[in-house]
């Protein structure tokens, strides 16, 4: 049986170049056309409108072009060894991937269930490994703890010698044909690992679950597509194939961090090994249920990328080319938003209170600039996008800024994190207090348009600075509704299967659909 394969969605390059100079036309009337007001709250605008420049450069580059060549087909049969990570997720849960593993259409591989539920402390881990004897397949139960999900899969690399690793969550179920749609990339002795998108099954079931989604889609949409034409792909942790010679030529999966896909992919691609993306969707997994999951997984990724800029800085790694540096750069500074987005949210809030201003202009003067600049690269990111990114994605993105600064502070104060595995299954609970930060400011900005209307009344200053904070206001609600126990109210829709056919026939996700 088939899947499907998504058709990527080329951006005009017109359109991508025009979104480039207005950009930058914006940003040059507003450092040398446009009077100036407090020098401290413009250089703190500047920053963040240098910052705005660096993500919309990056992204231009990286989907300039989004077409993805078609699968080769495999030379040979090789030996792989097939990796299901487990470390306390349901049995029954692990029961479905293995056995949509089984069922995989490839005659020469091998199943390990890599159980740490030992060292993680799990009751089940029993269970895992009455599970793999039931099923007829090997378990790996590590006795000897330390570097989490990667120090397991290095202990089992060790005890294991098939040519090729398959690396699997124990949520991610894969369609039969994973094996046949990803080996063939092999037929290039350089090609050290292979990756396919995660598509979240459950994306439908609550406000959290749609909100992960849609942050997803661009991701392993426009950017992926991008990034494995400048021969930048990295690891996401599952749905992946590596050459096992490469991953030992760097020692093993990276146990020094929480990231340790993200780091891992740098040193491959520092000893000159190649990536691939394969753009169609192969395996199913399930997405965060609550807002305290969805909390641990984002602020994992942040701190574990921000270690890239801060200690592993790809600018100075002598074995990446230059597009490679540059996405991973990219990638990683993405967790700097939230100063970013704190930074502006605070200048309206200023004004309120001061009456201290940014630009001494009139407001129609900075309108005519800014308005076609934000359009314009609104409509880059959408059609980039086949028009799937939502405000909702944008809300959770901006909503986190003190999740991703407290992974800033983290990283530079060199504390430590623990690895803990994403919850398979719904954690029950209000989470309000993790989103105390988005609710402060509602309030100040609240109480601070009203001071100000008292103060100054309804002057177009006002006015400007009182929609400024509405929106900022707007981008934060979403994150205080997920963190609510509205977030995991069940959606209106029907959650889709774990697995990603239904009666024989494949399910076509949205843009994973044009993923």
């Amino acid at each position: 049986m088939k899947t499907h394969h998504p058709q990527a969605t080329q951006v005009s390059s017109a359109l991508l170049v025009i979104n480039v100079l207005m950009s930058t036309l914006y940003f040059i009337a507003i450092v040398w056309v446009f009077s100036h007001g407090n020098a401290y709250l413009f250089a703190i605008f500047l920053i963040g409108e240098v910052f705005h420049l660096w993500q919309i450069i990056t992204y231009t580059y990286t989907i300039w072009n989004v077409s993805v060549a078609t699968t080769p087909v495999a030379n040979a049969r090789p030996s792989i060894d097939v990796f299901i990570t487990v470390a306390g997720e349901p049995v029954d849960l692990v029961r479905t991937t293995l056995i949509a593993v089984q069922a995989l259409d490839y005659s020469n591989f091998k199943i390990y269930l890599l159980n740490d539920g030992y060292v993680a402390k799990k009751p089940n881990w029993r269970d895992i490994e009455n599970l793999a004897s039931q099923l007829g397949v090997a378990c790996i139960t590590r006795k000897n703890p330390g570097g989490a999900k990667a120090g397991n899969i290095n202990n089992a690399l060790k005890q294991t010698t098939s040519e090729f690793v398959v690396i699997f969550d124990a949520d991610h179920v894969p369609t039969p044909e994973f094996m046949t749609k990803t080996i063939g990339f092999f037929n290039d002795p350089a090609m050290g690992f292979v990756q396919s998108p995660q598509f979240y099954g459950n994306h439908t079931t609550n406000y959290i679950t749609g909100g992960a989604w849609e942050q997803q889609e661009l991701f392993f949409g426009p950017l992926m597509r991008g990034k494995n034409r400048l021969n930048a792909t990295f690891m996401c942790g599952t749905n992946m194939v590596l050459r096992r010679a490469a991953i030992l030529d760097v020692g093993g999966m990276c146990e020094t961090n929480i990231a340790e896909d993200f780091l891992t992919s740098l040193f491959l691609h520092e000893r000159g090994w190649r990536s691939a993306y394969v753009d169609e969707v192969l395996a199913t997994g399930l997405a965060p249920e609550d807002f305290s999951s969805y909390y641990k997984q984002q602020y994992r990724w942040a701190r574990g990328s921000l270690e890239v800029i801060f200690k592993y800085n790809p600018l100075w790694r002598k074995g990446l080319s230059w597009p490679q540096r540059i996405q991973y750069l990219a990638s990683a500074s993405y967790y700097l938003t939230g100063f970013v987005v704190i930074m502006n949210a605070l200048l309206p809030i200023v004004f309120f209170f001061t009456g201290l201003v940014v630009f001494n202009i009139a407001t129609m003067a900075l309108a005519v600039v800014f308005i076609p600049y934000i359009f314009i690269s609104l409509l880059a990111l959408q059609q980039s996008s086949n028009f799937t990114f939502t405000f909702r994605a944008l809300a959770f993105s901006y909503g986190s800024f003190w999740l991703q600064m407290s992974a800033v502070g983290a990283v530079l104060l060199n504390r430590k994190t623990s690895f803990v595995v994403t919850s398979k299954q719904q954690v029950g609970g209000n989470f309000i207090h993790l989103v105390i930060p988005n609710i402060i400011y509602i309030m100040v900005a609240i109480a601070g348009g009203g001071f100000a209307v008292y103060r100054y009344g309804l002057n177009a200053s006002v006015v400007t600075n009182m929609a400024w904070a509405l929106l900022n206001i707007g981008l934060f609600v979403p994150m205080i509704i997920a963190a609510s126990p509205y977030g995991v109210r069940p959606s209106r829709h029907t959650p889709e299967s774990l697995s990603i056919q239904r009666d024989n026939k494949p399910v076509r996700p949205k843009e994973m659909m044009n993923v």
